[in-house]
């Protein structure tokens, strides 16, 4: 199934694959632990097995992870969570046997008594394919397990690509930096892993490692701008910064312009459930993009953009199917549309509604930014009997000594002055508390 990432890894046998613990790792090495893996585990685990693989950006996890790919595992990538969080998540994706990789790289092997007998990992077994299972950050909600025949993902990877120096900040459990991982190992770049995804410490690994490409969270990266990190680091070797995962605030994108002038910034899209689509910023100042390419088709209906892509998942294992009945996702996601660009306004699901008025978080977070005194926002509805929801928001400030009360009522203020009445928050918390969740997102839910 990976021959030709195998036959790639050849011919750049002596090139790095890895910078892991400031220590440099050859594709040679990562040829030998890959087939070395396989013969291990092929009478340990059978073909067809649902098996979690726990740990991050590693040499021996990403070797791993592929001889899983070519044993036709149905592979469950996962951070390190708490136990409560993992039986969940590994009752509802029946995982068989659990791979866990540790911080000096050695792994252990456990049988967890799950039997996994979904009609969709049986079609994935009759096809003789590898699988992988992803989970959706579950802030909404309860997270959805999505079941993809891992060969479909895999087909992208064999078109060549620009090779540019790339930082894996996204998560192992998430598409996002899987897709990087697997962009760098096709184009048999080298894969630069992170043992914190502090801004202090994302800065010193670019200027140490010249990354050419940060592929990041607007939460991130506004964390990035507003601790100063960046001041501290020679950042110059960047060529593109892309964003993703969540809507890009205008505020913080001005910013990012200024502070990265000499840059390009780029706009991502892409979703668990299908992979990620090519996409083209209108210029570095705008949130539109023109998304799609190769596997892919778009269109929008009542407002929502719906995407039909050849590499979409078989479907959830603990949730109703999201596709049309001619085959369309429904990516939640509200969208203005401008011929071929699309400008993504938020999930429907955060949508706020005020007395029938639609309020975007991401709108009224972009105007709070422009505050000096804050340094992160996230705003939310809160059900109202008169309305029916009202806006509120939950701010960090830069500066813990600054008085309360009169910040959240400049903060009202300057809302009032450049918003519509009803797009106004009702509600102003000031907290200590971090605004994002450990994926770099937004958490948004009542206080």
């Amino acid at each position: 199934m990976i021959d030709f990432l195998l036959k790639k890894f050849e011919e750049s046998s002596d090139s790095v694959f890895i910078v892991w613990k400031n220590r440099e790792y050859d594709y040679s090495w990562l040829i030998r632990h890959i087939n070395e893996y396989k013969e291990i585990f092929k009478d340990k685990i059978k073909e067809g097995s649902v098996t979690a693989l726990e740990g991050d950006f590693t040499p021996v996890t990403i070797s791993l992870f592929l001889a899983f790919t070519e044993l036709n595992y149905i592979i469950v990538p996962r951070i390190i969570y708490s136990n409560k969080d993992k039986k969940k998540l590994y009752k509802i994706a029946e995982v068989e046997y659990e791979v866990t990789v540790n911080s000096d790289d050695d792994f252990t092997v456990n049988s967890t008594g799950y039997k996994a007998e979904h009609k969709f990992y049986q079609t994935i077994r009759e096809r003789g394919h590898p699988g992988l299972v992803l989970f959706t950050s579950g802030t909404s909600g309860e997270p959805k397990a999505a079941v993809h025949d891992f060969s479909k993902l895999l087909d992208k990877f064999r078109i060549p690509r620009q090779s540019l120096k790339t930082i894996n900040f996204l998560l192992f459990d998430h598409w996002g930096g899987l897709n990087t991982m697997l962009h760098s190992l096709s184009n048999t770049s080298t894969v630069i892993a992170l043992m914190d995804r502090s801004p202090d410490s994302v800065c010193k690994i670019i200027e140490e490692q010249k990354i050419e490409i940060l592929p990041a969270s607007p939460t991130f990266l506004n964390l990035m701008i507003f601790s100063e990190a960046y001041k501290h680091y020679d950042l110059s070797s960047l060529k593109i910064i892309s964003y993703g995962t969540e809507p890009m605030p205008e505020s913080l994108l001005k910013k990012l312009n200024k502070v990265f002038p000499e840059v390009k910034i780029q706009q991502t899209y892409g979703l668990i459930e299908l992979g990620v689509l090519r996409a083209k910023s209108k210029s570095n100042y705008s949130l539109w993009v023109k998304i799609g390419g190769e596997g892919f088709q778009t269109r929008v209906v009542d407002g929502i953009l719906q995407i039909k892509a050849e590499s979409a998942m078989l479907g959830y294992l603990n949730a109703p199917s999201p596709f049309t009945e001619d085959g369309w996702f429904n990516t939640g996601d509200a969208v203005e549309v401008d011929g071929e660009y699309y400008k993504i306004l938020g999930r429907k699901s955060e949508l706020i509604n005020v007395g029938g008025e639609k309020v975007y978080p991401a709108e009224v977070e972009s105007v709070i930014r422009e505050i000096q005194e804050v340094s992160d926002v996230t705003v939310y509805g809160e059900k109202n009997p008169i309305t029916g929801n009202i806006v509120c928001a939950k701010v960090n400030l830069k500066n813990i000594e600054t008085d309360e009360k009169k910040i959240i009522s400049l903060i009202k203020k300057y809302c009032r002055e450049r918003m519509k009445s009803y797009m106004v928050p009702v509600k102003v918390f000031v907290v200590k508390e971090p605004l994002h969740g450990e994926r770099f997102k937004k958490v948004r839910s009542e206080r």
